[in-house]
């Protein structure tokens, strides 16, 4: 009786463990994963920027193919590279707020979590001024007053449905092939451009994929569209509904 308690207790834990972590897990409160199946609609994202020069690199390929994207950027590096996040701005794509330094808010007490919040927001206005209400919290990792946190601030919290596992720097057909694997329509595909440890990450291998998945989902009739549009779309739906 005894050790099939410790069973379900260890089990109960593992799950909220998961839930704080998972992409799509919404125990915690709402996020935005995407529309669901049978969109032809994909948002790209990207994370940890800016980053030289592997932003600008990416920004040429975006340009080259009409995409707008969501970039989350982290506050520390919008100030050393306030030049980088006006280039993305001014490119017309959308940019969020990915915290100050980056941590593992679970872990992180709620005046710390608010400061992230706010210095990075604080940063991103200084560069670019006006920007969107978008959050990602770093690793995906939330808890309850995370999300609190952030709707306080007025700030929406996306995760997402589909990841390129690129953050170690694979060949770009490794990347690729882990996203084509998961792509069903209405996806917010998490990429990225920078690296959270220190400015200058590699991802190289990330803008040559990024270049061969727009090729090949435009060629399916794929619309990349960014997070922003995606969730109008949802509104869309609603209104019509109503």
């Amino acid at each position: 009786m005894f050790s099939a308690l410790l069973a379900i207790v260890a089990g109960a834990a593992s799950a909220v463990g998961y839930q704080s972590m998972a992409p799509t897990g919404q125990w915690y409160g709402r996020t935005f994963t995407g529309l669901g199946r049978g969109s032809k609609q994909i948002a790209l994202t990207y994370d940890d920027g800016p980053n030289d020069p592997h932003t600008l690199r990416l920004l040429e390929v975006l340009a080259l193919h009409d995409v707008r994207a969501t970039f989350f950027m982290i506050g520390r590096y919008v100030q050393q590279r306030p030049d980088i996040a006006r280039e993305v701005a001014r490119a017309g794509h959308v940019i969020g707020n990915h915290t100050f330094n980056h941590p593992l808010l679970i872990f992180e007490s709620a005046a710390r979590t608010r400061a992230e919040l706010v210095d990075c927001r604080t940063a991103l206005t200084d560069a670019v001024g006006e920007h969107s209400n978008l959050f990602r919290p770093p690793f995906g990792g939330r808890r309850p007053a995370t999300l609190r946190i952030a709707r306080e601030l007025g700030l929406e919290t996306i995760m997402w449905n589909v990841t390129g596992y690129d953050w170690n720097a694979p060949p770009a057909a490794q990347v690729e092939k882990k996203v084509i694997k998961q792509v069903h329509g209405g996806d917010v595909i998490l990429l990225h451009d920078g690296g959270h440890r220190a400015m200058g990450a590699d991802r190289g291998q990330t803008v040559l994929a990024t270049a061969n998945l727009i090729r090949r989902y435009k060629d399916q009739g794929f619309q990349f569209v960014t997070v922003t549009e995606m969730m109008g779309a949802v509104g869309d739906k609603t209104s019509a509904v109503r």
